[in-house]
């Protein structure tokens, strides 16, 4: 995918630009009272799910946990949590993020296989105004479950960075895992396992002002994520910047046997960033 440095629309908030420009930027309700009233909500749905019916998510399909105010808008903790096993029968093939007020309100699209053990996904997203924040699943036999939540913060998207330029592009795409959990093997098969991949990346915008120089930093962010396992494919992602500086995502992944953990990362200046880790399941 090309990305143009002059513009920070990507390819995940091209779809819903007919939104914005329709309505203004920010031209939907500003409570959390109807979530169904976002004039963008509405465009974003007919862009991505057309007439489908979204049933509105029950505990026993997807949750999705949010602070209700944010302690930093450019920080703000996501929790989308599934209630089921991922099985060749029944698995959820992909978890939508929506942040409605956002500049690119299609932040994240996670896609998850039976590999995955559970279709849950933790990160950090930026928040540029009160806004309704979004998950809806997709399982594999196309059904659809939203679940919503109102989060109060504002000016996540034109924040500063945390450290400065140098300093992040000194410690630019690197990458670190972390597995935890429960790794015991049962008699019936194998508990999913929790990993966590970390990654260097200023994560720019395009919307922060330099104060010294009073010039905009150009947009550069992760915008492709792919982990596999044994080569197979666990979890992938298509993000924008609505996901904070140096992204971390927290993930399940099944260890049917020794393997190698792998992730796969490409920004939008088309940098190309791996990392690996071995892993042996325990006897």
């Amino acid at each position: 995918m090309n990305v143009s440095k002059r513009h920070t629309v990507t390819r995940l908030g091209a779809l819903a630009l007919g939104a914005v420009l329709a309505n203004g930027p920010h031209a939907e309700i500003k409570t959390g009272d109807n979530p169904d009233a976002s004039p963008v909500w509405q465009k974003v749905r007919a862009s991505l799910f057309q007439s489908r019916p979204i049933a509105q998510a029950t505990d026993d399909v997807i949750t999705l946990e949010t602070p209700v105010r944010a302690e930093d808008a450019a920080i703000v903790p996501i929790a989308i949590k599934t209630r089921f096993a991922q099985t060749p029968k029944r698995y959820i093939s992909k978890v939508y993020l929506v942040i409605d007020n956002n500049p690119s309100p299609i932040s994240a699209i996670f896609e998850f296989t039976p590999l995955s053990g559970r279709a849950d996904i933790e990160t950090r997203v930026r928040v540029d105004e009160y806004s309704h924040v979004r998950a809806i699943a997709e399982t594999n036999d196309g059904q659809l479950h939203m679940a919503t939540r109102f989060v109060k913060a504002s000016g996540g998207c034109s924040a500063p960075p945390g450290k400065d330029a140098q300093a992040a592009l000194a410690t630019l795409g690197r990458m670190r895992f972390r597995v935890e959990g429960d790794n015991a093997v049962k008699a019936d098969g194998v508990h999913p396992v929790l990993a966590q991949l970390m990654i260097s990346h200023p994560n720019n915008s395009g919307l922060a002002m330099d104060q010294s120089t009073r010039l905009f930093t150009p947009a550069h962010f992760v915008r492709k994520v792919s982990v596999t396992y044994g080569g197979q494919l666990v979890m992938s992602a298509d993000v924008d910047f609505s996901i904070s500086e140096n992204p971390n995502f927290r993930f399940y992944f099944l260890p049917r046997g020794d393997g190698e953990l792998k992730a796969e990362v490409v920004d939008s200046n088309d940098l190309h960033f791996e990392s690996a880790l071995s892993y042996r399941r325990p006897d």
